[in-house]
């Protein structure tokens, strides 16, 4: 593509690098990326998206802003307290970057939807703080063929892996099995999260994305990040696909999101 020069200035840092130049700006230009949730991760994920010029961001969320998201969750301000989430976000990532297309979606991920709107994406990253939502967009993802950079947080500790079954990688039913009870698991409203361990944990997201995009490095497909902030460690373990997972085994039992609510 021709880039115009205001584009060349803004991408500049990326054109230079070997592994992008003119071509990986290309491909970013007309990825297309929808983030789920617009809150903790949700935030430097989106802003560095953006930033980096991927072209199409959808954002689903039907939260609003609270005064107590804003310890931690980035893309918003005082002023967004009461606005929807996404409608704060659209208006951030435009304002950071007008090259972005942004699609709020108003609502919640569900049963009925999932397939629709993932349909239209070629990467999803999910941000969601419950394991439903979770195992929801897995489950989705894997029927749809579409490559998932998931990352999770609580207290000091996040979590980050990329799962591309369509590639022959494990699924997240591959590390975790099946939704845990109701209450077995504290959320970040009951146990805490230090504010900037999402925006850690997000950008790790986002940098896992973008290599995706641009076909550099090494996946983190079969692959779990762990990062513990108290201790200041860092450590990746192997996760092999489980051929009696449920989802993406040899002998699937689950072969639509019908067990899912919604």
């Amino acid at each position: 593509m021709d880039f115009t020069d205001a584009q060349i200035n803004r991408y500049a840092r990326h054109i230079i690098l070997r592994e992008v130049g003119g071509a990986g700006q290309e491909a970013l230009l007309n990825a297309r990326v929808l983030l789920i949730g617009a809150g903790g991760l949700g935030s430097p994920l989106g802003l560095y998206l953006a930033a980096a010029g991927v072209g199409t961001l959808g954002i689903i969320d039907d939260d609003t802003v609270d005064l107590s998201n804003l310890q931690r969750q980035v893309m918003h301000d005082s002023n967004s307290v009461g606005v929807p989430k996404v409608e704060s976000a659209a208006q951030r990532l435009r304002a950071l970057n007008p090259d972005v297309t942004v699609v709020p979606h108003k609502t919640r991920l569900t049963a009925g939807n999932a397939l629709e709107l993932i349909d239209g994406y070629d990467i999803v990253a999910d941000g969601s703080d419950n394991f439903e939502t979770r195992f929801l967009v897995n489950d989705a993802c894997h029927l749809a063929g579409k490559t998932l950079v998931s990352g999770a947080i609580l207290r000091f500790d996040g979590q980050v892996s990329t799962f591309a079954t369509h590639r022959g990688g494990p699924c997240y039913r591959c590390i975790y099995g099946d939704i845990p009870p109701a209450g077995s698991s504290p959320t970040c409203a009951q146990a805490g999260v230090l504010g900037a361990v999402p925006g850690v944990v997000g950008s790790l997201q986002a940098t896992e994305v973008l290599k995706e995009i641009l076909g550099v490095g090494e996946s983190l497909s079969g692959r779990l990040m762990i990062w513990d902030a108290l201790a200041a460690e860092v450590r990746t373990v192997r996760v092999p696909r489980d051929p009696g997972c449920a989802l993406c085994g040899d002998e699937p039992t689950i072969t639509d999101l019908s067990r899912h609510k919604g």
